[in-house]
């Protein structure tokens, strides 16, 4: 059987494989065996560049490489053209605030009750690094991670599913895929609590946590848009808005508070959105609906 043949009977499926593949395998490598990986940080270790950037190639090459293989030249101006499809200002404005908005709201609700959750830029004392870094990560992140992810996977499971659904199947391997900056730097954000709590947390995480949610969102956007580009800006939004707004030296109790107070912040949107998506659909003339 020939590797078109099985990249055509399981596109989704093989999609992820081989995303994880190259992203873990690489990461891996580059940090040179677990071994390399207790007791740091990513940003305290200059390898975390390498390994950020073979994460980054697998949604990229993978999306790429699975479209070709299986649309050729065509499926890859058709990815490419949805760069620049011409999209109403509005969303724009929620792709690019929707992150900042609820991550500052969930930040300043919980500072009331601690300092610790205060936003990191406000407390930061290089203001520009922080804002530079977040950034630059953020742009690489949106750029390679969504020719991947926005660019294949989405299309090819919303051929099958509903929005929401779509969102989720993708939001939830998503997350998995950034278990590996949590295994590398698991024994620092831990903090005070023991290690068996804070994967079992972790793995919770995985399928009700910030990512899932948002990629619902983000899901939910690009079906409205049509736009690989807008997904982009969104994702860009988010990466950057994390690495820029997260509490300094937050770990264990109040990394997971934060996290998971985030998560709920981002479900109420979801709900939000599909309580108005189903409002605006059940007033529709019927004969719209069936189209």
């Amino acid at each position: 059987m020939s590797l078109r043949t099985i990249a055509t009977r399981h596109l989704v499926g093989t999609y992820f494989a081989v995303t994880f593949a190259i992203s873990w395998g690489g990461a891996f490598l580059a940090v040179g065996g677990s071994g390399g990986m207790q007791g740091t940080t990513p940003g305290s270790d200059p390898r975390f560049v390498y390994a950020l950037l073979t994460m980054l190639a697998g949604p990229a090459v993978t999306g790429v490489l699975m479209t070709a293989l299986v649309h050729g030249r065509a499926g890859l101006r058709m990815v490419f053209s949805r760069l620049f499809v011409r999209v109403n200002a509005s969303w724009y404005v929620v792709a690019l605030l929707t992150a900042p908005v609820v991550m500052i709201a969930t930040l300043l609700a919980l500072s009331l009750g601690s300092p610790a959750f205060l936003p990191g830029i406000f407390t930061s004392s290089e203001k520009t690094s922080l804002l530079l870094i977040g950034l630059g990560v953020g742009l690489s992140a949106g750029i390679f991670e969504e020719l991947g992810w926005t660019g294949f996977a989405i299309p090819m499971i919303r051929q099958r599913h509903s929005v929401f659904a779509t969102g989720l199947i993708v939001g939830i391997w998503w997350s998995a895929w950034h278990l590996f900056p949590n295994v590398w730097s698991s024994h620092a954000a831990a903090g005070e609590l023991a290690m068996s709590v804070f994967w079992i947390t972790t793995a919770v995480s995985v399928f009700v946590g910030y990512l899932t949610a948002f990629r619902i969102l983000m899901a939910w956007v690009y079906d409205h848009t049509e736009s690989v580009f807008v997904s982009m800006l969104m994702h860009l939004s988010f990466t950057s808005s994390l690495l820029i707004l997260n509490p300094l030296g937050i770990t264990g109790a109040h990394l997971f508070a934060y996290s998971f107070t985030l998560a709920g912040a981002l479900w109420v949107v979801v709900g939000i959105v599909a309580m108005v998506n189903s409002r605006r659909r059940s007033s529709q003339p019927a004969w719209t609906r069936a189209a």
